[in-house]
């Protein structure tokens, strides 16, 4: 990618800034940033200074701005989202006006413009979803695929990556943990026994460079992550910061929220490839004439299990504690805590 131009959709959230900063890091020539809050705009340009960086205040609901953004670009990864689920619960329709319509902007603007490359990321909620969030990033991904199946000799690759819980991106919910434990308030958990994949940013980001080099049009992939319930990723918070019994307040599920989660259907891993830390389904291909296949069905899934949260690795406490470690924003925390 060295010498290219990338845009981002969604470019001031916690992936986009991440993934810009390893894009800067790989010589590209520029990285267009689309995003339609001027004040992280603001707080980007003056936290990364580089003269390779490109603002355009947007969003991917308007195609006009999208296209202002898109031109000249040689990738797009497309992470604009509405993501969190009780919001999506109270207002379906806007999830569906930026989720699904926003996602179709990009794509199209991305094909018009000539782009080489589109990576959408998706997510767990949007296997078997039962929350208007999920159900609006399965319609994105089905959306990217469409296009990928009617438009194969486009010269732009559409693919998707779908991942579980990104540990503390902006929203989840172990910044909260931190919060809480500062100020000396119970760990508020929905329901313990609840399982969660986690995966850092940085997972985040090499798969989606891992989607950019393998991508086949319409490919899905998703990395293989461990999980942990809710109660030991809050115990293993409040351990790292030095409250090994922590004060814990249940307070129930939230609208639309699953007990496990999905990754991979079992309807997907009929097809799936094991490429090692990940799995590639590629896109099914089949056109609308379905009388060629009445003689021809796909292989039993009866004897497949889908990939969830609650059949994956499982961590243990110390694990969870070895994983948090790991994270700078942790790291930061735990250095302030000893200052």
């Amino acid at each position: 990618m060295q010498g290219a131009t990338v845009m981002i959709t969604g470019g001031t959230g916690s992936f986009g800034s991440t993934m810009t900063r390893h894009l800067l890091s790989r010589d590209v020539g520029a990285v267009h940033v689309l995003s339609r809050d001027e004040a992280k705009q603001d707080e980007m340009r003056r936290r990364i200074s580089d003269p390779r960086l490109r603002y355009f205040l947007g969003d991917v609901r308007d195609m006009e701005s999208v296209e202002a953004a898109t031109r000249g670009a040689d990738f797009v990864f497309h992470a604009a989202a509405l993501k969190q689920v009780p919001s999506c619960e109270f207002f379906p329709d806007q999830a569906v006006k930026t989720n699904v319509r926003g996602s179709h902007n990009v794509i199209e603007a991305a094909a018009r413009s000539g782009v080489r490359s589109v990576v959408c990321l998706s997510t767990d909620k949007a296997v078997y979803p039962v929350n208007a969030m999920g159900m609006s990033k399965a319609l994105m991904e089905k959306t990217a695929q469409a296009f990928a199946r009617k438009s194969p000799s486009s010269g732009t690759t559409v693919s998707v990556t779908r991942y579980g819980n990104v540990m503390y991106s902006r929203g989840s919910v172990i910044p909260l943990f931190v919060k809480q434990l500062q100020e000396g308030r119970p760990l508020s958990l929905t329901e313990p026994l609840m399982t969660r994949f986690l995966m850092s940013l940085d997972d985040s980001v090499d798969l989606v460079d891992h989607a950019f080099f393998h991508a086949e049009p319409g490919d899905l992939f998703v990395r293989k992550a461990p999980a942990a319930t809710i109660d030991t990723l809050a115990r293993a918070v409040a351990s790292l910061l030095g409250e090994d019994s922590p004060n814990i307040s249940i307070i129930g599920t939230r609208h639309g929220e699953k007990l496990h989660e999905t990754l991979l259907s079992r309807e997907e891993m009929v097809t799936a490839r094991d490429q090692g830390a990940y799995y590639r389904v590629p896109l099914d291909a089949r056109s609308l004439e379905y009388g060629l296949y009445f003689d021809e069905g796909e292989r039993d899934t009866a004897q497949l299990d889908d990939f969830t949260s609650e059949n994956t690795r499982r961590l243990t406490l110390d694990q969870t504690k070895t994983l948090l470690m790991g994270l700078p924003e942790m790291q930061s925390v735990l250095g302030k805590g000893s200052g």
